[in-house]
């Protein structure tokens, strides 16, 4: 940033500009998914509390389910980093923000301002913190003052799968003469957005080597 872009944040002695994109979840999610029905596909929503129970219904089963994952997949390794941010109601606001550490950050959006956030580790509760809300607003009120005047606080909490690195990964479950082939596609923690498309199209290849496994007959051994 010049030094006049800089005057707006006195607190600060180093900045950068940039033009980046800006991915919305409510809005991209149904997308998806109606791309996902538009091919096709067919969406069920059950309860399950092992993988085998979706044998032999399902000849593949590729595992996106997170946190479920301490459950479904036995992995200790994944864990939430519990996120509370606020969406507010301040339309002037047409430039994101956000400081070093990355804690917090000002995104405008289509119909609202995200204002966040916080990273606590281990924690699941999904209950907003009054306390946590007003250091969020007083933080950001700091970096972008005309925040003082915006209306129609909501506070959103959410619990980011994470673990040291993205389980990606097949694996073949057996229960006696039973197989299930599963593809393990999860931990990907706050970079979901950023990272879904890569790891997607490496999931899909293993998806794919798991059905032609499954097309080969296996070799009869000769006496």
């Amino acid at each position: 940033m010049t030094e006049d872009e800089l005057k707006k944040f006195p607190q600060h002695v180093f900045g950068q500009a940039f033009t980046t994109l800006k991915c919305e979840g409510p809005v991209y999610l149904p997308w998806l998914e109606k791309r996902l029905k538009g091919s096709g596909g067919l969406i069920l929503t059950r309860r399950i509390e092992d993988l085998w129970e979706l044998h032999p219904s399902f000849d593949i089963v590729v595992n996106c389910s997170g946190l479920g994952s301490r459950q479904l997949a036995g992995d200790p390794k994944i864990f939430p980093v519990r996120g509370q941010v606020l969406k507010v109601q301040a339309p002037w606001v047409k430039h994101f923000i956000r400081d070093g550490s990355g804690l917090t950050y000002i995104y405008p959006g289509i119909s609202n301002v995200t204002l966040g956030g916080t990273r606590q580790k281990g924690d699941w509760n999904l209950s907003p913190d009054a306390e946590i809300s007003k250091g969020i607003l007083s933080r950001c009120c700091a970096l972008e003052p005309s925040l003082h005047g915006a209306c129609d606080i909501r506070e959103k909490v959410g619990l980011r799968p994470t673990r040291p690195g993205v389980r990606l990964e097949k694996e073949l479950l057996a229960q006696g003469s039973r197989r299930l082939p599963v593809v393990h596609h999860y931990g990907h923690g706050s970079g979901g957005i950023a990272m879904h498309w890569g790891t997607a199209l490496e999931a899909a290849r293993l998806v794919s080597e798991c059905a032609q496994a499954l097309r080969t007959p296996a070799p009869k051994s000769k006496l």
